[in-house]
């Protein structure tokens, strides 16, 4: 199955091809293959990309740190995009693949990452990450949190799954160092510490 270009999509789907000015990305049109599926998940998507109660560079963090988890080029990609115009510096994405236990985080942000890694590895926050992000984050946005890192598992095996490319205007965003290669080194050493 392949990425449906937006003149061949279902008539139900236009508010998307709307949504996003004409131009939806890779995955939503491969998602148009099924548009019961992106009709149902439009609005789930709307709310995380909006960062439902959580700030934009949250959000990052957490989409970033499941881009590692589940070596996802394109996420990884699109979101050091989006990462850095929501304040996330060079240094701090590059970090994010060494985990929360890196030298440099705050407590906010390594317990937002300790969290990730546990609803990925664990399926669940333990206890005290729980009460520990608790401090910095309300009930509602625990809930985003859980719920973002679980919609962008669901996307990175879509993706992984029919193996879909980066967007070109994407890849000339990005700063130069950023490559697929060099996310695959970033993994690499990451999985080896």
């Amino acid at each position: 199955m392949q990425p449906l270009p937006p003149n061949e999509w279902d008539p139900s789907l236009q508010h998307i091809i709307d949504d996003m000015n004409g131009q939806p990305i890779h995955l939503h049109c491969l998602l148009a293959n099924h548009p019961d599926l992106l009709n149902a998940w439009w609005s789930y998507r709307m709310h995380s990309v909006q960062g439902g109660d959580l700030e934009q560079r949250d959000c990052e963090l957490v989409i970033l740190r499941v881009a590692v988890h589940m070596q996802a080029w394109y996420e990884w990609a699109a979101h050091v995009d989006r990462g850095l115009t929501s304040g996330l510096q060079l240094r701090e994405i590059y970090r994010i693949a060494a985990g929360p236990s890196a030298d440099g985080w705050n407590q906010r942000d390594a317990i937002l990452l300790k969290s990730v890694d546990q609803l990925i590895e664990k399926h669940r926050m333990d206890v005290e990450t729980k009460t520990v992000l608790g401090n910095y984050f309300s009930e509602k946005q625990i809930m985003d949190i859980i719920s973002l890192q679980g919609m962008y598992v669901i996307i990175a095996c879509m993706i992984g799954t029919w193996d879909i490319d980066l967007e070109n205007h994407i890849a000339e965003r990005l700063p130069d160092e950023i490559t697929e290669q060099s996310f695959r080194q970033l993994i690499s050493a990451a999985n080896r510490d």
